[in-house]
């Protein structure tokens, strides 16, 4: 059994202290509007006097603001802060400097679950900063999740985790403008989902689907070939795609987008490599 703290108890938060709890820690809980600690009390937990309280202060707010918000001048010596809350890699690092200014370590972490997921099976959290303090408190941490330490550099962990959104986010966009355009036919949602869960397994598999291992080993070797599959056809077939949905009566701007990002690295001499190419389009914003 350890102590734990946990300030802000939004949706998250309150999940991840119910989680120690159920795992049987010693929770301390703290929030702004003080009322949201009430039925975390009620079932065991105990109320901070104020938010910089224990040893390990586990953080779930909306952004870094909220954490300089809430612990104000409070020093830190001692403590340990392992801040699950959103922001850029860059707010992560300077708020590391914070925290060491006030005597404290911080440990930056972005949590892969929503609530319900946390303490479940499959949930995991990207942890960076110093890895000594994380070791030390991984036992707890291990409660809401699998501890997936990614480096010293504190904005690593929201790095990792805006990669992940970002492709959790546009697989989940483009598969609504898929099921709306088959929609327009008269297809299921339902009848449709099957083959967008198969080719989302192919992607992440072996074999000549297999684009995520595909992709990364070009990304490595800067080599694309196109010989068999060349970019200009992907971004023909891309305005293609754009047409035939403003033909259904439909919404086109992130095909849109996704057209004029093949398009300008086709423009750039990349037609006759592999859609791979487009990362150089990426790397050098137009």
């Amino acid at each position: 059994m350890s102590e734990v703290t946990v300030i802000g108890l939004g949706p998250m938060g309150s999940a991840m202290a119910e989680t120690f709890l159920a795992a049987g820690h010693e929770v301390t809980v703290w929030n702004r509007t003080a009322s949201k600690a009430d039925p975390l009390v009620a079932k065991g937990a105990t109320r901070a006097a104020g938010p910089a309280t224990g040893e390990l202060l586990v953080i779930s707010q909306t952004a870094y603001q909220a954490m300089y918000e809430s612990l104000g001048e409070a020093r830190l010596d001692g403590k340990t802060l392992v801040n699950l809350s959103s922001g850029t890699p860059d707010e992560l690092r300077e708020a590391a400097g914070w925290v060491a200014e006030r005597g404290g370590t911080l440990v930056t972490a972005g949590i892969m679950v929503p609530p319900p997921g946390i303490g479940q099976p499959g949930a995991y959290t990207f942890y960076s900063g110093p890895k000594e303090a994380l070791d030390r408190y991984a036992g707890t941490l291990e409660a809401l999740s699998e501890v997936t330490y990614v480096g010293e550099d504190p904005g690593l962990a929201m790095m990792y985790y805006q990669a992940q959104l970002l492709m959790f986010w546009s697989s989940l966009t483009s598969f609504m403008y898929a099921a709306a355009l088959v929609g327009t036919a008269g297809v299921r949602p339902t009848a449709f989902a099957p083959l967008a869960q198969g080719l989302h397994g192919e992607l992440a598999a072996d074999g000549p689907m297999g684009y995520i291992k595909i992709l990364s080993e070009e990304l490595e070797s800067g080599v694309y070939p196109g010989d068999e599959n060349s970019l200009h056809m992907q971004a023909v077939g891309m305005g293609h795609v754009v047409e035939t949905l403003r033909a259904a009566g439909l919404e086109t701007t992130v095909p849109e987008a996704l057209h004029r990002l093949f398009a300008r690295a086709d423009a750039e001499g990349h037609g006759h490599e592999g859609i791979t190419a487009v990362v150089e389009s990426i790397r050098k914003p137009g």
